[in-house]
């Protein structure tokens, strides 16, 4: 695990996180594209972000299981938890030092729009897929 160095857009929300797997995920499902603002979310697995102000974060409870963590200034999307706290998938675009990470995951393939198509070759796990995934064994977890 890497400590890495994540903040928002206007610089309110800044924070520490130990990446948990050395890989990029993304998820299609309309809530993330949504949130996102782009064709996917597209995440790294943390352990807990350490926010030097937490002031500046807002939480929107997303769904029976997670909530998403945005800055409440300029809006930028920060964070994804699951309630329980086992999971947290920050946006691979805050980090200030982004390694090179394999993009090893797409989730809720089943909602992917057809007018984007990632290159590559990459585990494609439904909607049904991902949350069986989620809540029956925590170690692969969906972003959604």
């Amino acid at each position: 695990m890497s400590t890495h160095h994540a903040s928002c857009l206007c610089g309110s929300v800044h924070c520490d996180v130990e990446i948990d797997s050395p890989e990029i995920h993304c998820c299609h499902c309309k809530m993330c594209r949504r949130w996102g603002g782009g064709p996917a979310f597209v995440v790294t697995l943390a352990k807990a972000p350490q926010f030097s102000d937490a002031s500046a974060l807002k939480i929107y409870r997303s769904s029976e299981w997670a909530e998403r963590l945005f800055c409440r200034h300029c809006g930028t999307s920060v964070l994804w938890r699951s309630l329980d706290g086992t999971f947290q998938a920050l946006p691979v675009a805050l980090l200030d030092d982004a390694p090179d990470l394999p993009f090893t995951t797409e989730v809720f393939i089943d909602d992917k729009p057809d007018y984007y198509t990632f290159a590559g070759t990459r585990t494609c796990l439904t909607g049904a897929q991902a949350i069986a995934a989620f809540t029956e064994t925590p170690d692969k977890t969906p972003e959604a």
